[in-house]
């Protein structure tokens, strides 16, 4: 069974919407406005894209990464080779891009459930801030990787459902804190 891994840049309150600057969100860019660069903080990214062996998002998400991941062959090299698979009701194949390695669309949480039973490494879901919640609701997700950014943002779409559901236990494999503020949590479910 494969592991569906969560990772994510978050705000101290939950919001990951628009962490890298992207349009359309009032603090848009917010991990990198008034947090000094630390270097160490990112080393996670970088794991994780070694350990990795397939992209999951949601169509928002793929829509976003699919005309710049491509292109981004030096920091994304490792994502760009590995299968990816879009979770969307109105994607069809035809709108996919033909320069991103093999994409397939999975049409419901029944298939991405089927997705985690078949051979394979890790699968990292990018973005995808409603996928996420509907995975977690669902009871799919296995881990959260996560740096929390020491900001309130206050709006946004957040990671974590705010659906009336059971308490779900989380064991901590990894944390760090850095200099600037950043907080390293992993969180391997239990189950």
């Amino acid at each position: 069974m494969r592991t569906l891994i969560t990772t994510a840049f978050v705000s101290l309150d939950g919001v990951v919407e628009a962490p890298g600057g992207e349009p359309g969100y009032r603090n848009s860019g917010w991990t990198f406005k008034d947090i000094p660069f630390d270097e160490a903080a990112y080393e996670l990214k970088g794991r994780e894209q070694d350990e990795s062996t397939a992209m999951l998002m949601g169509r928002v998400s793929y829509e976003a990464f699919s005309p710049v991941w491509p292109g981004m062959t030096v920091e994304f090299a490792g994502y760009n080779a590995m299968p990816k698979f879009v979770v969307s009701t109105t994607l069809q194949d035809s709108d996919l891009v033909s320069n991103w390695g093999d994409i397939t669309i999975l049409r419901s949480l029944d298939d991405v459930a089927a997705l985690k039973q078949t051979d394979g490494g890790p699968i990292s879901i990018h973005g995808s801030a409603t996928l996420n919640r509907n995975l977690a609701d669902a009871g799919l997700i296995d881990r959260y990787s996560l740096l929390v950014f020491p900001v309130l943002l206050g709006a946004g779409k957040r990671l974590f459902s705010d659906s009336d559901r059971d308490k779900q236990n989380l064991e901590v494999v990894e944390s760090e804190t850095y200099s600037n503020g950043i907080q390293k949590l992993v969180y391997d479910v239990v189950r």
